[in-house]
């Protein structure tokens, strides 16, 4: 067969899309359970699909047209589920924001999101938004209209604070949509769906990373693969829904019929009344939710009544954390990713009876429409399987970003050679697996050996008196580097440079001990990110190296 013998029609080439699975699940589970919140909210497939067309029609009344950016500044409410779905249903993009936004970066990203038809605001929220919205009037920019989103038993006095005109609550602007709503589907399923911003330091402007529709689409159906998910699962929302739009859940969910329970706040308490009242079958997010609920007080770790998976990516508790939360009924995954990978790109399960410090870096290989590889960064070639050869870890695929919004050149340097570049550091090993070593830019070189400070903080965070750890490079007047470790212990601990010092010799190899500590609090962005680059500016002007 020729490829002249091929003919493509509109029939067989629909444009990707996750709003797709609403659609098919408005009919499919139309009376099975949505969202839940608060206990007292709770919406059916079918009620949510009205919502979302309601939604996505008042938008276009508004005025929101194809590749039209709208940004949500809110929580994990009923409201920001639905904005997944209304905006890119008028063919807006959605650019979902972190809550912990300082009111200078706020402003920065909504500047470079210009023009911004519309920014949904969680009324916990309005001081921040209104304050980026008159500096960008300052600065004669266009401000966003601004949506209010009032909680469900919100008290009427909150309504008479200063409101800028045009404002609108969320309930007012639902009415003016139209339940017929004709969906405004993709021309082209590389169209941008939304707009995700890497974590930044205050005041300096994160990257915004652009998804398109066939990224979260197979993102979506990745996701529901990767965690072990059946049909009707129940997830629980503690990770955000802005960071890489909640790992692509919003989009996942409708596609198997689950359901949603959402969260204005995480807590240990939360985690386990959820699971006791609607059978939560997954939830997911950053490591400290480990760390939460291990260290939950009795009353709130009640024995669950099955077993609950639960993934997180980033940079893991110590063991003993990993290995109690297994023992508490929690099957515990862990995935490796970043945003421009729409999240974990790859997800592994962890296995209290064979996994343990030497195998916390572990990855495996990625199931799903992705190609990962393992690099030296000048030659593009793949290094050796030896489990020693360190290179960049590198990814290719059509669920990655489109690329960095009105960045080419950041864009270009990313996708340099065919693949997309992480900055981190690994190893390939005999099986094909990787190990983690570090970023690119925090990796250290003691005695002419790499040192990772990721296996020098695993081994810090398992001291019974140490809370957090950083460890930096740090170089004396010869500008002969060795790692430093900053600090912080658990309240009501106290302990020696000497201590620190001693407990990693018995665990590192002798060019991989910190020669130096540091006591006291970590520098962390608003996502609670560690500042190295902060730290390492930090010690090197306390120590007059130049």
């Amino acid at each position: 067969m020729s490829e002249e013998d091929l003919v493509e029609c509109s029939g067989d080439t629909v444009p990707l899309s996750p709003i797709s699975f609403l659609e098919q699940a408005s009919t499919a589970y139309a009376d099975n359970i949505s969202i839940i919140f608060n206990g007292n909210v709770r919406y059916s497939w079918s009620q949510t699909h009205q919502r979302c067309l309601k939604l996505a029609s008042a938008l276009v009344i508004l005025g929101v047209s194809h590749n039209d950016n709208v940004a949500a500044l809110t929580p994990n409410v009923p409201a920001l589920y639905e904005i997944h779905f209304g905006v890119p249903m008028a063919g807006g993009v959605l650019s979902a924001l972190n809550t912990q936004l300082d009111v200078t970066t706020l402003t920065l990203i909504l500047e470079q999101l210009q023009p911004c038809k519309i920014m949904f605001v969680d009324y916990q929220l309005i001081d921040s938004a209104f304050k980026a919205c008159e500096i960008l009037s300052q600065r004669k920019c266009k401000p966003p209209r601004i949506v209010l989103i009032l909680h469900y038993d919100q008290e009427p006095s909150f309504l008479e604070k200063d409101i800028p005109p045009g404002t609108l609550n969320y309930d007012e602007l639902l009415a003016i949509g139209q339940k017929d709503f004709e969906t405004l589907k993709p021309s082209n399923e590389c169209n941008p769906i939304s707009v995700n911003y890497t974590s930044g330091s205050t005041g300096i402007l994160p990257k915004g990373v652009v998804y398109s529709h066939k990224g979260a689409y197979l993102n979506s159906l990745a996701a529901i693969a990767r965690f072990g998910m059946k049909q009707m699962p129940v997830f629980l929302w503690t990770v955000d829904m802005f960071r890489c739009n909640g790992w692509c859940f919003p989009w996942a969910m409708p596609a198997i019929g689950g359901t949603n329970i959402c969260l204005r706040s995480v807590s240990a308490k939360a985690i386990f009344d959820a699971i006791h009242l609607y059978k939560v079958t997954h939830f997911c997010g950053a490591p400290t939710l480990l760390d939460m609920i291990a260290n939950a007080s009795p009353s709130d770790q009640r024995p669950l009544p099955h077993r609950v998976n639960v993934t997180v990516a980033g940079v893991l508790p110590p063991i003993h954390v990993l290995n109690k939360v297994s023992q508490l009924g929690f099957d515990v995954n862990i995935g490796y990713g970043m945003t421009e990978t729409f999240g974990p790109f790859i997800v592994r399960p962890w296995n209290p009876t064979t996994d343990g410090e030497h195998t916390k870096l572990n990855y495996g290989m990625s199931e799903f429409m992705e190609d990962v590889d393992v690099k030296d960064p000048e030659t593009n070639e793949s290094t050796p399987h030896d489990g020693k050869t360190i290179g960049e870890i590198m990814f290719k695929g059509d669920a990655l970003m489109l690329g960095y919004l009105k960045n080419p050149q950041a864009t270009e340097e990313a996708f340099r050679g065919g693949w997309y570049r992480t900055g981190d550091l690994g190893v390939r090993q005999p099986d094909g697996s990787i190990t983690l070593k570090d970023r690119a830019k925090d990796i250290m070189y003691c005695k002419g050996e790499a040192v990772s400070s990721l296996e020098v903080e695993a081994v810090l965070l398992n001291h019974p008196k140490v809370l957090k750890a950083a460890v930096v490079g740090r170089c004396d007047e010869y500008l002969v580097q060795s790692p430093c470790a900053v600090v912080k212990l658990r309240d009501g601990c106290s302990a020696t440079v000497e201590d620190i010092i001693k407990f990693c010799e018995h665990h590192l190899a002798t060019h991989m001990v910190p020669r130096s500590v540091v006591f006291g609090d970590l520098l962390v962005n608003s996502t609670g990110k560690v500042q190295k680059f902060l730290i390492r500016e930090n010690i090197k002007r306390e120590s007059g190296v130049t």
